[in-house]
């Protein structure tokens, strides 16, 4: 229950919601308790002696206490509202900062639907159990607190009786949470797991029915589906296996408090009205157990959800800058791999295996290699997504570990080899990290990426919105549109990943072309990861890289003579487009 008490933690920051609940159940409490009351005074000073004025002033009272209780009630209602939206508030917060912030190791072995569900489903199931069943638990303790002191001052024998339900009734809910706190974790992950399948559906429908692999994926949700509701089934299963015979104690209750308080009546020890008044107490002893027992399940999912949660709150953030970090502003433009090895989190072989190079300032350094070698490897380990596993890599000869994060990543352009867009206009995903960017400069850097006669043509122009991802635009506009992005911040070092595979050859040389003259003004140092050869041949340096080590570096001309590797990739680059011609 260590998560809950975290979660009830956070209504410290909403004292004055949680004392506008705590009186508003405390008031309703006092109007429950003086109800059975005033049914004592109506009978055994109204009707038994016939006294028609007791009987209206009663009925009066009762009504008034009756508007009463309605007020408090919803006052309960409306704070605890708005205390478990509050805390819901904060819990998304916290989540989604620490998703911000977490490294890509994280997000390599995390499952997004599995994010996706702790964010909504799980924090919904906390928001649940701090608006409702929270206020009931804490309504039906202190219900039965004030009414067992009334019972046990009424008659204390018969209160006796009465409350022998609420320990019986405590051993079975506390079976009840041992036994069932895991269950209510796996129908969460059930879930998370059919989301995922869902996610991949609507992400990849085009992939599903271009191989018409519509039944089989209905198959596969099917079974998810199924495994989920057999998990929700086993839940249903605990609390059918408990709460008939919370249920059963409550009737044998009542049984023999009518029995008993019968007897006594008819003994003339005990009066009409407090029989009627001691009934009407039985039921608010019962309905707090029921209530209990019906929170327990609710209780049981929030302690599952919210353990969930913070498992991505707790998650250890692996690239934090260093203590007395230090900003990155300058660059003069040699960037150092001193035997460099990394190998990423959960893999069993190291991506790179003692890379050692040293670039000069303003050079345009290729890296070429083989699909999987780990080309993308090395620029990642430059931006600190991820921290060598030994060696280092420095700018300037400093390690890259000594400077602050952000100001390096923002100073560090990068043009990705898939291109994510932002639902929005074209100008905002182009100004995505400047906003306050000119629409001149947004329009400069267009041109540069050849995208803007294209956003010209379109109705809207720059406003024109585009869908999630950028439905709508072709995989070589939305490549484009990533260069301009790139090109409008302040880089100093600039990577360009791939970032031309989807655009045709003609485009690519004309962008390549622009690039490169715009890199020997603004950059102290570029890199440009490629897989075909005709992009590269101009570079300064071209590294190859081969199962990730260093298998040779030199211009294309020098590697031409030197390397066996180059040549065979040059040759079958050459060979492909032959054969498309054949064909």
């Amino acid at each position: 229950m260590e998560p809950l008490k975290r979660v009830l933690g956070i209504l410290q920051s909403y004292v004055w919601l949680a004392i506008g609940a705590t009186v508003s159940v405390m008031l309703l409490t006092a109007a429950n308790a003086v109800t059975p009351q005033l049914f004592r005074r109506g009978i055994d000073q109204g009707i038994t002696p016939q006294n028609l004025q007791v009987v209206l002033v009663t009925g009066a009272l009762m009504v008034g206490v009756a508007i009463a209780r309605g007020l408090f009630n919803f006052g309960q209602s409306y704070w605890a509202e708005a205390i478990s939206q509050s805390v819901a508030y904060e819990l998304r917060g916290q989540v989604f900062r620490k998703i911000e912030t977490l490294s890509f190791s994280y997000h390599d072995q995390a499952q997004t639907s599995q994010l996706l569900t702790r964010i909504t489903s799980d924090i919904e199931q906390i928001r649940t159990f701090v608006g409702t069943s929270l206020i009931q638990v804490i309504s039906s303790l202190l219900t039965l607190v004030t009414i067992a002191t009334i019972l046990l001052i009424m008659n204390w024998r018969l209160a006796l009786v009465t409350l022998a339900v609420v320990p019986l009734a405590g051993v079975l809910l506390f079976r009840f949470f041992s036994q069932n706190q895991p269950l209510f974790g796996q129908v969460q992950e059930r879930l998370g797991d059919l989301n995922e399948v869902l996610r991949e559906n609507l992400l990849g429908v085009r992939v599903v029915k271009a191989f018409v692999r519509e039944p089989v994926e209905l198959r596969r949700y099917t079974q998810m589906n199924s495994s989920l509701v057999a998990v929700y089934l086993k839940t249903l299963s605990a609390i059918r296996n408990t709460f008939p015979f919370i249920f059963l104690l409550s009737n044998l209750i009542t049984l023999a408090v009518v029995g008993y308080g019968g007897s006594q009546v008819i003994e003339g020890t005990f009066t009409i009205g407090e029989l009627v008044a001691f009934n009407a107490y039985l039921l608010f002893i019962l309905q707090p157990v029921l209530l209990i027992g019906f929170a327990a399940p609710v209780i049981a999912q929030a302690a599952a959800s919210a353990e969930r949660v913070y498992e991505i709150v707790d998650a250890p953030v692996e690239i934090q800058n260093r203590p007395n970090a230090v900003p990155f502003e300058g660059c003069g433009g040699r960037i150092t791999f001193e035997d460099v090895w990394f190998r990423y989190p959960g893999a069993t072989t190291p991506a790179l295996q003692g890379v050692s190079f040293e670039t000069k300032p303003n050079e345009l350094i290729a890296i070429l290699g083989m699909t999987g070698s780990g080309k993308s490897t090395v620029v990642n380990l430059l931006q600190r997504f991820y921290d060598v596993t030994q060696g280092a890599v420095r700018i300037d000869g400093r390690d890259v570990r000594d400077f602050d994060l952000e100001s390096l990543r923002s100073r560090i352009g990068i043009v990705f080899q898939e291109t994510t867009l932002f639902s929005g206009t074209l100008r905002d995903n182009i100004a995505y990290a400047r906003p306050d960017a000119a629409l001149e400069d947004v329009i400069e850097v267009a041109k540069t990426a050849h995208i803007h006669d294209f956003i010209e043509s379109l109705p809207e122009g720059y406003d024109t919105i585009v869908g999630e991802r950028g439905v709508g635009l072709s995989g070589g506009q939305k490549q484009r549109i990533a260069i301009a992005r790139t090109l409008l911040t302040h880089y100093h070092i600039l990577i360009l990943d791939d970032s031309t595979s989807a655009v045709d050859a003609e485009t690519a040389a004309q962008i390549q072309t622009d690039l490169d003259k715009l890199m020997q003004e603004r950059t102290c140092s570029a890199f440009v990861i490629a897989q075909r050869i005709s992009t590269i041949q101009s570079a300064d340096r071209i590294l190859l890289i081969d199962k990730g080590k260093l298998a040779a570096q030199g211009t294309h001309e020098q590697l031409m003579k030197t390397s066996s590797l180059y040549g065979a990739i040059l040759e079958s680059q050459m060979k492909q487009p032959a054969a498309a011609l054949a064909e």
